[in-house]
């Protein structure tokens, strides 16, 4: 099954179970290879709907601290791309069908050869990409290249997005549309943006594809107002803080899933409640 067909079912999945997708964001490597790796395992064991598997990069331009503190980590574990790409066919072998989206950067995916990398990471079993510093104008060949191997190029919108160029950008990804739910870098935020809801009905209004909320989502009460609007919501920074700080990571990241999920069913929260 192609990895675009793959994506578009858990978002089919969690609209007839009247909730969200729960999207996790975890980066390859930290706070090393094995601990990620199991990690991952449990967030897909505990029910996520996708996992966006972070690779590592040098100059990460669209990640707060938190994420910038886990890459250097990751870095010098010597996680890489390929290393990255191995994690993804380890999953696989280890029984994880959850599907799988590679988040990082251009540049080590140019260093890597952009068709060998596409070509790779289909064969290892990963469903999609998104590389948020790739303008659309410019990524027209991989494109093409993700549409051959029938995996999702996903694309990125922000609240400064022009509506039109909305429009065109939600007509050339796959899967779904990550909405940057503010002008800024990842991490988690006390509060979310008032003009939150107006920004996701706006690019609604533009777009034929379930859209995904991500950056600053951090608490229960934030996942369950962003699953009120969008079809998905996208954790990173939130998870990652939780892990980075536990002694059993695999346990805290499960414990973290476990009241995401509770957040976006129908049962009243606390308003107090937070992680």
């Amino acid at each position: 099954m192609s990895g675009i067909k793959r994506i578009a079912q858990i978002f089919e999945k969690a609209r007839n179970q009247q909730r969200a997708a729960l999207i996790l964001y975890y980066p390859a490597g930290y706070p090393d290879y094995a601990t990620s790796l199991e990690v991952l395992k449990g967030l897909a064991q505990s029910g996520a709907d996708l996992l966006e598997v972070g690779m590592p990069f040098s100059d990460p331009l669209a990640d707060g601290p938190t994420i910038q503190h886990a890459t250097q980590v990751a870095l010098s574990q010597r996680m890489n791309t390929r290393h990255c790409l191995a994690l993804v066919r380890e999953l696989r072998q280890q029984g994880v069908e959850t599907p799988v989206v590679l988040m990082g950067y251009l540049n080590p995916v140019m260093a890597y050869g952009m068709e060998r990398f596409v070509r790779d990471a289909r064969q290892t079993g990963a469903d999609g990409i998104i590389l948020p510093d790739f303008p659309p104008e410019e990524s027209a060949d991989f494109r093409a290249l993700c549409d051959a191997y029938e995996l999702a190029l996903i694309s990125l919108v922000s609240p400064a997005t022009p509506p039109e160029r909305a429009r065109q950008i939600a007509e050339t990804t796959r899967g779904f549309l990550y909405l940057i739910s503010l002008t800024g870098v990842t991490g988690a935020r006390e509060s979310l943006p008032p003009e939150l809801e107006a920004f996701v009905a706006r690019t609604r209004a533009v777009a034929r594809v379930p859209l995904a909320v991500g950056f600053g989502i951090s608490t229960p009460q934030q996942a369950r107002r962003v699953s009120q609007i969008a079809d998905g919501v996208i954790i990173g920074s939130a998870l990652i803080a939780q892990t980075g700080e536990a002694a059993n990571p695999v346990q805290a990241a499960v414990g973290f899933i476990q009241k995401m999920f509770t957040a976006l069913g129908k049962e009243e929260l606390p308003r107090s409640e937070s992680l």
